[in-house]
């Protein structure tokens, strides 16, 4: 009898316990199932987009690879170049087909009806994709801050050597506030990024112009921290009289500006990583120099566009669970609706910060702020 109360405790214990499905790093089996559905089917949704951008590419652009005579390997190089850059815009979209297929697969198996019968919430549910989206938003902060700028020259800057004309390519004459009384106009920077070619520097003395230096072209001293002036005409405005001196030499003058000036201008922020496309803000501020507007929005998006794909899988996953059955088709239509609409709005509000209309900060943010609370809404409404 002594030996039978121990055995009587022991399984009545064993009797009290919630039967667990194994768990492996905190997943069960059950998890690891969604994780690697969700996993290969984002894969494949993304290798299908990009064919179809390249595709889509290939055709539009396959008679200036002809008539310009850019060899196949040349072409190849192009293209693999840029994945890095359409994966970071095909993301958001597949990581929300790969949801609404998935949980719409488990809907459609009578899987789900299931894992909500015992007990399994909308916030559990979650849990696999959110783990997988979170690698997902991890690899393209890294791709976004560091692999696609290494890839810029051979992707954006081959587009602007071979296939955009050169009106598309002249963006007009730059005018820089070289001080507070001084403006700079230069009409185009040269590959050296160390001259620029016709350019006028006007002295104003409040709102009257005082004197004028036009110039062939200038060109930078960076170790006598000098400016230097070929060709230049100076015209000089005191009392209604104008005085007028040309030299065919070249003028000498100190100016204010950085001596990397034409170098930031010339650069595109997308060429640069995270910490240089900061420090190059920082520098721009410094210089007084145009253009900060457009730079700031890039330098956000770069952080914002990778943290896309956990906001929008947060409405892919509610939106799903709400449906009983849907086809592929459906799930493909809207996820594309939904994705398309984020990359309008990335695209529309980043223009309007790129022009300075509404804050640069706000503008690369507002799409994630607004898909976000997008997501709190269906999840809140689904888990009811």
């Amino acid at each position: 009898m002594s030996k039978g109360k121990p055995q009587q405790k022991a399984m009545g214990g064993l009797g009290k316990r919630n039967p667990r499905l194994p768990a492996r790093f905190g997943m069960t089996i059950i998890d690891r199932y969604i994780a690697r559905e969700f996993l290969f089917t984002f894969l494949f949704s993304l290798l299908s987009f990009a064919a179809l951008f390249i595709l889509i590419n290939l055709i539009e652009n396959l008679d200036r690879f002809m008539d310009r005579k850019i060899d196949t390997g040349r072409i190849i190089i192009y293209y693999l170049s840029g994945l890095p850059d359409t994966f970071l815009l095909t993301s958001p979209l597949s990581v929300l087909l790969a949801s609404l297929f998935v949980t719409g697969k488990l809907s459609m198996q009578s899987e789900l009806p299931a894992l909500k019968s015992a007990g399994v919430s909308l916030g559990r549910l979650m849990k696999p994709f959110l783990a997988v989206t979170l690698l997902i938003t991890s690899f393209n902060l890294i791709n976004s801050c560091f692999i696609a700028p290494k890839t810029y020259d051979w992707s954006k800057g081959f587009e602007k050597r071979y296939l955009k004309g050169k009106q598309e390519n002249d963006e007009g004459a730059l005018h820089i506030r070289e001080s507070e009384n001084r403006i700079l106009t230069i009409a185009q920077i040269a590959p050296d990024r160390m001259s620029a070619s016709m350019a006028s520097l006007e002295t104003f003395e409040k709102s009257r112009l005082v004197s004028r230096i036009d110039a062939d072209s200038v060109r930078i001293l960076p170790r006598q921290k000098q400016w230097l002036f070929f060709r230049s005409r100076t015209r000089t405005f005191t009392e209604g009289n104008e005085q007028f001196v040309f030299n065919p030499g070249t003028d000498t003058l100190k100016l204010s500006l950085a001596r990397n000036t034409f170098r930031m201008l010339d650069t595109d922020p997308d060429e640069m990583n995270l910490v240089q496309h900061y420090d190059f803000i920082r520098q721009k501020k410094q210089s007084g120099l145009p253009g900060l507007e457009r730079a700031e929005v890039r330098l956000h998006t770069k952080i914002a566009l990778p943290l896309a794909s956990t906001i929008i899988v947060m409405i892919g996953v509610p939106l799903s669970t709400r449906k009983k059955r849907s086809g592929l088709a459906l799930e493909a239509a809207l996820s594309l609706l939904v994705g398309m609409l984020y990359l309008g709005m990335l695209k529309t509000i980043g223009g309007l910060g790129h022009n300075g209309l509404i804050d640069p900060v706000l503008a690369a943010w507002l799409p994630n702020i607004t898909f976000l609370m997008a997501g709190a809404v269906l999840y809140r409404s689904a888990n009811h």
